[in-house]
């Protein structure tokens, strides 16, 4: 007898500058919307790790410059696409085809990579359980 298809989501966060990548975190979610709000939280954590608020008091001083006008800038970036709730609708749409999301915000040569891809897994029957051993 054969499994019945399980689908589980695999989420990853990746950055990088030329031909260089950094793994920044992964998970392994049950559901496409729980992957989906994982990434949005990385979004958010890596924006607030690159463009702290300027009035916080833990950093020091001269460490955050202006940007300049139409320059690329990956916080925002990331603070946009976690922020369009119609396009995450999009994504979780997409991955319930099947197919993988990727999104990259860039800026200058660096590049911060949120993906999610469904796993495709088959369930095993219940006499192979995990045991309690």
């Amino acid at each position: 007898m054969t499994g019945v298809e399980h689908v589980e989501y695999l989420a990853d966060a990746h950055g990088g500058s030329g031909a260089r990548s950094v793994f920044l975190g992964g998970t392994l979610a049950p559901t496409r919307r729980l992957a989906l709000r994982w990434l949005r939280r990385q979004a958010h954590r890596l924006a607030d790790a690159l463009d702290p608020d300027p009035r916080t008091t833990h950093l020091p001083a001269g460490a955050l410059r202006p940007a300049p006008p139409g320059a690329e800038h990956a916080p925002s970036q990331l603070r946009f696409w976690a922020a369009d709730l119609t396009y995450a609708e999009d994504v979780t749409d997409r991955l319930a085809t099947g197919y993988p999301y990727c999104f990259t915000a860039r800026e200058g040569p660096a590049w911060y990579r949120l993906t999610a891809r469904p796993l495709f897994t088959t369930a095993r029957p219940s006499h192979f359980a995990r045991s309690s051993m």
